[in-house]
């Protein structure tokens, strides 16, 4: 008997498992860079620079000093004695 001659494999890059078993770890790669770009671009906070003050790696805000209002005094009673 002959036997019938076998093809030679193919190379791994030509089977569909491996490129469908790398999609998921590759699109979480993409979105975790995507990701990051947008945070690093769009969503910066600008640095505080006043009413804070920094003593070693605490920043601690400053309290505005404000003008105490102008005391009116308080309408008297009908009913109260000296009128």
């Amino acid at each position: 008997m002959r036997a019938t001659p076998v093809p030679p494999p193919r190379p791994w890059y030509r089977e569909p498992w491996p490129w469908i078993l790398m999609a998921g770890p590759a699109a979480v790669l993409a979105g975790c860079v995507f990701t990051i770009y947008l945070a690093a671009t769009r969503y910066t906070d600008p640095p505080i620079t006043e009413g804070v003050t920094r003593e070693g790696l605490v920043v601690r805000k400053v309290p505005a000093v404000r003008a105490a209002p102008p005391r009116v005094p308080a309408p008297a009673h009908p009913d109260a004695p000296g009128k």
